[in-house]
C-alpha cells in the first residue's frame, strides 16, 4: 500500500510588517521573532504538514534590502532544497517585487514552489491580512498535480487572494490589502472557496529550459545543487533615467557619468518613445560605444515597448538601446543586475535581454 506523501514546507522569515508588533508606548511597529509569529497562527498545526521555519539573522525592513540579502535567501533555499517540497518566504512589501524578480533569475532550473508573501498589517492584529496570506501561501507551496509534481514550480508572490508570477509584479498600493498588481501577465491562481490554478500559464522546468537552454550558459558565478543552479553574483552598477518633457542635458549627463556605470534603464514614453534631440541621441551612442547596456521600458503600466514603431523609438534602436518589452521596472533592474553579474559579453547580454528566461517578458 502506497504511503501518503506528507508535504514538508520551509518558511524563511526575513522581516517585514507581517512579523511585527506594535509598541504600546510609542505605537511604533517593531520586529519580533518567528516564535511569536507562530503563536499568532495556531491554525498552522491543522495542515498536517511538516512545517519548519528559519530566520535570516535580524529581521530586515524591506526598504533596506540589498542584493547580498537576495543571495542569502537563494543560499537558504539551496541548502534546504532536497529536504522540502516548497518554500514560503516572508518579506516586507516595499521591495517584495524586486526580491521576487531577482530570485526568479538566480534560481535556475527551479522545480519547487517559492512563494513570497507578507502583509499590510502585523499578523498579531485582529484585522490582519497576514494570516490569510501566510496560510494560503503554505497551501500553494504544498500543492501537487495529479501526477505528484509541484503545482507551481515558480517564484511567485501571493497577496490578497491572487498568486502572481514574481517577476511580473509591482507594488501599487501602500494602504489597501490589494498591494500588488501584475499588469501584463494574468494571475497564475486565484483563491476563493477553492484555489483555482491557471495551469496553462504556469511555467514548468522543461518549458523554461526549452526557452532558455540554447541561450543561457552556466557560469562560474553559480553553483549547482540537486538540479537547482543558483547564481550568486549580482552587479548593481546600474542607473535609471526616467524621461520627462523638458529634461536637460545636465540631468542626463549626471546619470550617464556615474562612476563604474555598466547599465542604464530608460523609462520612456508610450510604446518606447524618447525625445529626438540630437544631443540626447549622441549621448546614447556614446554610452553604447563605452559598452554600457541600455534597456528601454515604458512608463505605462499596461502594454509593451515596440522599438521602431515610431521614428522616436527607431533612433533609440539605432543607438544601441535594447528592447525591454513589457518588463516591470523591478524585473529589468534585477535581470540586468543578474546578467551583468555573470559577465556575459554584450552580444550574449543582448540575446538574453531578448529572451524570456523565467516568463518575465511577452515575446510576440
Amino acid at each position: 500500500m502506497k504511503t501518503k506523501h506528507i508535504p514538508s514546507i520551509l518558511i524563511i522569515y526575513t522581516g517585514g510588517t507581517i512579523g511585527m508588533r506594535e509598541n504600546h508606548k510609542t505605537h511604533a511597529l517593531e520586529a519580533f521573532d518567528w516564535s511569536h509569529l507562530e503563536s499568532s497562527v495556531p491554525e498552522l498545526s491543522q495542515f498536517g504538514f511538516n512545517i519548519d521555519a528559519i530566520t535570516l539573522g535580524e529581521p530586515i525592513d524591506s526598504s533596506d534590502m540589498e542584493p547580498h540579502d537576495w543571495v542569502r535567501m537563494a543560499e537558504a533555499i539551496e541548502e534546504n532544497y532536497d529536504r522540502y517540497d516548497g518554500f514560503v518566504l516572508l518579506h516586507g512589501t516595499d521591495t517584495m517585487a524586486f526580491t521576487a524578480s531577482a530570485l526568479s533569475f538566480m534560481l535556475e532550473n527551479l522545480d519547487k514552489p517559492v512563494i513570497i508573501t507578507g502583509s499590510q498589517l502585523p499578523i498579531g492584529q485582529l484585522r490582519t491580512d497576514g494570516k490569510e496570506n501566510l496560510l494560503t501561501s503554505i497551501e500553494i507551496a504544498a500543492a501537487r498535480t495529479v501526477k505528484g509534481q509541484p503545482m507551481v514550480p515558480e517564484v511567485c508572490i501571493f497577496f490578497e487572494n491572487e498568486l502572481l508570477r514574481g517577476n511580473r509584479t509591482t507594488k501599487i498600493n501602500s494602504e489597501g490589502f490589494n498591494a500588488f498588481r501584475s499588469y501584463n501577465c494574468p494571475a497564475l491562481a486565484k483563491a476563493g472557496i477553492h484555489i483555482d490554478y491557471a495551469k496553462d500559464r504556469i511555467l514548468y522546468p522543461a518549458e523554461r529550459s526549452e526557452n532558455v537552454r540554447q541561450n543561457l550558459f552556466h557560469t562560474m558565478y553559480g553553483s549547482k545543487h540537486d538540479g537547482l543552479y543558483v547564481h550568486k553574483t549580482m552587479d548593481s552598477h546600474i542607473a535609471i533615467l526616467t524621461l520627462f518633457p523638458g529634461i536637460t542635458e545636465e540631468v542626463v549627463d549626471a546619470v550617464f557619468s556615474t562612476p563604474g556605470l555598466r547599465g542604464v534603464i530608460l523609462q520612456t514614453f508610450g510604446s518606447g518613445n524618447a525625445p529626438q534631440k540630437p544631443w540626447f541621441i549622441k549621448r546614447l551612442k556614446d554610452l553604447h560605444e563605452r559598452g554600457i547596456a541600455m534597456v528601454n521600458i515604458t512608463q505605462c503600466h499596461y502594454g509593451t515597448v515596440e522599438m521602431g514603431r515610431y521614428e522616436t523609438s527607431l533612433q533609440l534602436l539605432e543607438a544601441g538601446v535594447i528592447n525591454g518589452y513589457d518588463s516591470t521596472l523591478e524585473c529589468v533592474v534585477t535581470k540586468l543586475m543578474f546578467l551583468l553579474g555573470a559577465n556575459y559579453s554584450p552580444e550574449q547580454l543582448l540575446l538574453l535581454m531578448n529572451t524570456s528566461i523565467a516568463g518575465e517578458i511577452t515575446l510576440k
